[in-house]
């Protein structure tokens, strides 16, 4: 792994033990300039994962808490009038940081949810008919509980597709929690590893990552089984293929690689494909059943 996302991993790993994959997978969406959703019980750890991301990156942080009284102007920002100058006045809102958390997006009404899909495609908001510019990196992560529970309201497919990655934290080991007992660090945590500009240089760097014709056919050929099949109840769109070649050339830069080899995409796919694959069904939703299945359904030599 380049060394400097190990330090990043290794300083995560302070506070969030024995989910090492779930951090390299977290830092992974954000090198391919994605969106991610964390979906979990309470109490473990989301919220914590996407405070220490944002302090080891030096990047800006807001938290939204998602409410069912929440409106959109409540986070892009509102204009107000100013009696001095007789002239409405812009107030942005916390959607104006590098990165946003959306704690419990789904306990919030469809109408708030929505507001964010301009900011997720296009990095920028709208505002009484103008737009603005969001900050560079921007990174939204979203948390939300299991449907099962009380007062949540479905995510539309819509926003479900624009979320990069998906994941679940789970319970931790035996070990991993008897550490954070002994260790009783209540402390915040406040560890800077990389600037915003050399994360910038590393999003530039990933996107130059070379993927042969064959990794393409490959993807191509993984997306394709799901339009062709009844076995799959959502189909992968061309959105997802390309979260797919994104996050497949970030792993690839995180291990040290200037090219994809199809492990890549296998190690990527089940957090990339999930939740778009079963969209509100949330059955087994952890045991990632559905990329699983696509990917013993597809061989990469065929591809």
């Amino acid at each position: 792994m380049r060394k400097d996302i190990e330090n990043c991993v290794a300083a995560i790993k302070q506070k969030i033990k024995g989910k090492d994959e779930q951090i390299q997978l977290a830092l992974v969406c954000l090198l391919a300039k994605g969106h991610l959703l964390l979906e979990d019980l309470p109490g473990m750890g989301k919220t914590t994962l996407s405070q220490c991301l944002a302090s080891v990156l030096s990047m800006e942080y807001a938290r939204v808490q998602f409410t069912s009284d929440l409106l959109p102007a409540d986070m892009l920002g509102v204009n107000i009038y100013e009696s001095d100058t007789h002239q409405f006045t812009f107030h942005p809102g916390p959607i104006f940081h590098q990165v946003l958390l959306a704690d419990e997006i789904n306990r919030a009404s469809p109408k708030t949810q929505s507001a964010l899909l301009e900011a997720m495609a296009e990095s920028q908001v709208t505002i009484d008919g103008t737009s603005y510019e969001l900050p560079s990196p921007f990174f939204v992560i979203a948390t939300q509980n299991p449907l099962f529970q009380s007062g949540t309201y479905p995510l539309p497919e819509s926003q479900i597709d624009r979320f990069t990655m998906k994941l679940s934290l789970g319970f931790p080991n035996f070990e991993a929690e008897k550490s954070m007992l002994l260790s009783n660090d209540e402390s915040t945590f406040n560890e800077t590893v990389l600037n915003t500009d050399l994360l910038l240089s590393l999003q530039q760097q990933v996107s130059k990552v070379v993927v042969s014709e064959s990794i393409v056919d490959y993807i191509l050929a993984l997306v394709n089984a799901t339009r062709h099949s009844q076995e799959f109840p959502n189909a992968l769109s061309p959105r997802a293929s390309k979260a797919i070649y994104h996050c497949a050339q970030a792993f690839a830069f995180m291990h040290d690689r200037d090219f994809v080899i199809p492990e890549d995409v296998q190690m990527i796919l089940p957090a990339v494909t999930e939740h778009r694959l079963r969209g509100q069904d949330q059955y087994a939703q952890t045991t990632n059943l559905l990329s699983k299945q696509l990917l013993n359904k597809v061989d990469p030599i065929a591809a």
